[in-house]
Order: C-alpha cells, then sequence, then structure tokens
C-alpha cells in the first residue's frame, strides 16, 4: 500500500466508502465486518461514513456504529486508521436525501456520530452537503466551533463548488484538509476543485470514483454506447493484468497527489481489488491513452464497483 497526506496525517492512497455496507441492498452483518477487515488487513487507514448512510427512516448512524463495531472486532492495531464521517444529510422514510446545514443541527449531529464511534474526538468531520436554506458561512461556522470544542480534529467539506472551498478554507484555515466531491473517469465536473485543493494544499476525496466502468472486470467492455467510451481502461487492464476496476482507480490517482479515492464495498474481495490500485503505476502512455477516454461528460446515473456488481449509488 502506498500512502498520502491528509492534514499531516499519513493516509492510504485508497480508502473504503462504507456506505454500501448500510443502504439498500447492504450485506448481512457477518461480511460486512468481513469487509471492512479485509480493508484493514489490505492497508487501508481511511473509512469514510456518514451519520445518513442506513435505510430511509430506520436506524439513524448504522454505518457508522458498524464501522465502530468493525474496529472494535478487527485483531489487529488500528491506532493509524483515520474515520472520516459527515453531517448535514439525512433519509427519512420516503427515501429522499434531505439537506439540514443549520449549526444547531450540524454540532448535535456531530456529538452523536462521536457517541456511536465510540472515540473521544471524531478524526475527521465533513459538512455533507451546503444547505441551500442556510448561509454557508454559518455550517462552516458550526464546524470552527466543533474544532474548538475539541469534538473533531479535522475538517472537511463536500459536494462544494470552488468559492464554497475558497470561503470554507477562509474560516477554518489549516483545519479544513478534505473536499470530498463527485469524480471518475464519467464524471469530471471537479476538475477546478481539484485543482483548487492542490493549490490550497487539501486532499481530495473522489466519491463514487468508479463512475463509467462495466461491472465485469473479466468480459471486456460493455458494447452500451456510454461503456464503449471507457474501452481503453479495459485494454489497459487487459495488457497489465488488472481489473479496469484498479486501473481507473491508479488513472485517479495519476491525476494529482491530493487525491485519496474511497471507492465503495460490500463484499471482501471488491476491496482487495481496489485496494491493490495504490500499488498500480501507469506509464505516461497510459495515462494520455486514460484521458484521452475520459474526457468530460454528462453525469452518469449509476456508478459500479469492483468486480461482483454495483456497489456505489450518486447518493452523495
Amino acid at each position: 500500500m502506498r500512502y498520502r497526506t491528509l492534514g499531516g496525517l499519513r493516509v492510504s492512497a485508497v480508502g473504503l466508502g462504507a456506505m454500501p455496507l448500510s443502504i439498500e441492498g447492504r450485506p448481512d452483518e457477518e461480511r460486512a465486518v468481513a469487509t471492512v477487515h479485509a480493508a484493514l488487513d489490505a492497508g487501508v487507514t481511511l473509512l469514510d461514513t456518514a451519520d445518513s448512510y442506513h435505510l430511509p427512516g430506520a436506524e439513524p448512524g448504522h454505518n457508522e456504529r458498524l464501522v465502530a463495531r468493525a474496529l472494535a472486532a478487527y485483531g489487529g492495531d488500528t491506532s493509524s486508521v483515520l474515520v472520516a464521517t459527515k453531517g448535514g444529510r439525512g433519509r427519512p422514510a420516503g427515501g429522499d436525501w434531505t439537506v439540514n446545514g443549520h449549526p444547531r443541527h450540524l454540532k448535535s449531529a456531530a456529538e452523536a456520530s462521536r457517541e456511536r464511534l465510540g472515540v473521544e474526538a471524531i478524526g475527521l468531520y465533513q459538512l455533507h452537503k451546503p444547505d441551500p436554506g442556510v448561509p454557508f458561512d454559518e455550517s462552516v461556522g458550526a464546524l470552527r466551533e466543533l474544532l474548538d470544542a475539541g469534538t473533531i480534529r479535522l475538517a472537511g467539506v463536500s459536494n462544494t463548488d470552488a468559492d464554497q472551498i475558497r470561503r470554507a478554507h477562509e474560516i477554518l484555515g489549516d483545519r479544513l484538509v478534505s473536499v470530498q466531491n463527485r469524480y471518475s473517469p464519467a464524471v469530471r465536473d471537479s476538475e477546478p476543485e481539484l485543482r483548487l485543493c492542490e493549490e490550497l494544499g487539501l486532499a481530495f476525496l473522489p466519491w463514487s470514483p468508479l463512475g463509467g466502468l462495466a461491472r465485469s472486470s473479466l468480459d471486456g467492455p460493455s458494447r452500451t454506447e456510454g461503456e464503449q467510451r471507457f474501452a481503453a481502461f479495459h485494454a489497459v487492464a487487459a495488457e497489465r493484468g488488472a481489473s479496469p476496476q484498479q486501473v481507473g482507480l491508479a488513472w485517479l490517482l495519476a491525476r494529482s497527489p491530493a487525491v485519496v479515492p474511497i471507492p465503495g464495498a460490500s463484499r471482501p474481495r471488491t476491496i482487495l481489488d481496489s485496494a491493490a490500485a495504490a500499488d498500480l503505476l501507469l506509464t505516461e502512455e497510459e495515462r494520455v491513452r486514460l484521458d484521452e477516454s475520459a474526457e468530460p461528460a454528462r453525469a452518469q446515473a449509476v456508478s459500479f464497483g469492483s468486480p461482483g456488481g454495483p456497489e456505489e449509488v450518486p447518493a452523495m
């Protein structure tokens, strides 16, 4: 496993997005815990969760509790593991994803997340999404108060544009350490935000990082129009004896030293496949081929994880 820097901390170059372990189609507890343990065995030290990763209207904080149980049951050393969680979104019974960026809510949500994770202070707490009904400065100000109170150690923002990132950096200074936006071979709208993260020294955590790649890593590219566009990822994978998903993650890592992708997984073999991408170094020729294949395009409705089927949904 190779490593990258996040807020002065050394984290694995590939993290684990734990969302699929708690939402619709989630595995049973045994397989979910085994997936987290497989990630840790592979050297993954960044686990991404959120208080809203649960079934609609049921068990708020399910994913945070699951991550905490998995870490407690792991037989090895977890002292270097950074658990990143988020607040500001909800999943009521209707199934829609709501947004609440009110400072009072964020502070209460952070305290609840801290208790569910069983920690003295949350390693990394992120505003899940700006609330159009609340001034952005007020939401970020709540993160500042949580930092000052010692409830959280580091702060981040998610689903934000460049102006919002600059403003958050002005308010939080070097305690703002990360930006989590959607970014993948299929969806590259956040290219300006990625470059801004490089400029400001922030980690950029792409969610749904495998968008555009086919479900199968064995049968070659799909014949559908959308997936034909990414045939180069399959070609490079075949040449290198890797999966297209590994090539996709390696491509993301090659985009910038600020990138730390967090692919989702709901089975051990998926995260083991993804983690192996950290050691897949692309040649300059391969990078050019993949760049040309992954020209910016309209956001896709669904993205897929590593071998074994869908692992991510656009619900961040």
